[in-house]
C-alpha cells in the first residue's frame, strides 16, 4: 500500500485522472491540477493553497471540510460533488460550472462569482455574504437559510431556487431574474402584504 504524504508541494498534476482516490488531512501547495479529472475521489479536511484547477472536471467527488486558499477554478466543472463545510478564500471562479451536488455550509464570503453557473445545487446554510455574483446563474438551487448579507446579485438569475429563510433586505438585486413565486417571497421580505387579484 502506497503511503500518502502530509504535504504535496509544487507538483505538476496536469491532466491527471484521479479515480476513487482518498486523501485526508493533506496540504496541496502550489500544485498544478489544470485539466485534471476526478471521479469518485474523496478529499477530507485537506488544504488547497495556490492550486490551479483550471479547466478541471470533477464528477461524484467529495471535498469535505476542506480549505481552499488563493486557488483558481477558471472554467472548471463540478458534477454531483459534495463540498459541505469547505471554505474558499481569495479564489478565482471565472466560468465555473457546478451541476448538482451538495455545497451546504460552505464558506464563500466575498467570493467573486461573476458569471458562474450553478444548476440544481444544494447551498443550505452556506455563507454567501458579500459575494459578487453579477450575471451568475443559480437555477433550481436550494438557497434556504443562506447568508446573503450585502451580496451583489445584479443581473443574476435565481429563478426556480428555494429562498426560504433568506434575508434579501440588503442584497443588490438590480436586474436580477426571478420567478413569480419568488416575487411573492421578495415582496413579503420587504414588508409588503401580497393579496390575490379578484
Amino acid at each position: 500500500m502506497t503511503s500518502i504524504p502530509d504535504a504535496i508541494k509544487g507538483e505538476d498534476w496536469y491532466g491527471r485522472d484521479l479515480d476513487g482516490v482518498e486523501y485526508t488531512g493533506v496540504v496541496f501547495d502550489d500544485v498544478d491540477m489544470t485539466e485534471l479529472r476526478s471521479s469518485g475521489a474523496t478529499f477530507t479536511e485537506c488544504v488547497f493553497r495556490k492550486v490551479r484547477f483550471n479547466v478541471s472536471e470533477h464528477t461524484d467527488s467529495a471535498f469535505v471540510n476542506c480549505r481552499f486558499e488563493s486557488c483558481n477554478f477558471f472554467d472548471s466543472t463540478f458534477r454531483r460533488c459534495k463540498l459541505t463545510g469547505s471554505t474558499f478564500q481569495a479564489c478565482e471562479f471565472a466560468l465555473l460550472k457546478v451541476e448538482g451536488g451538495n455545497w451546504s455550509f460552505t464558506g464563500l464570503s466575498r467570493a467573486e462569482l461573476r458569471g458562474a453557473t450553478f444548476t440544481g445545487v444544494r447551498f443550505r446554510e452556506a455563507d454567501l455574504s458579500q459575494v459578487r455574483a453579477q450575471e451568475a446563474t443559480f437555477e433550481g438551487c436550494d438557497l434556504s437559510a443562506v447568508a446573503l448579507d450585502r451580496a451583489d446579485l445584479s443581473a443574476a438569475t435565481i429563478a426556480g431556487s428555494d429562498l426560504t429563510g433568506v434575508d434579501l433586505s440588503d442584497v443588490t438585486l438590480r436586474g436580477t431574474v426571478i420567478d413569480e413565486r419568488q416575487a411573492v417571497v421578495l415582496a413579503e421580505a420587504l414588508g409588503m402584504v401580497v393579496v390575490p387579484v379578484r
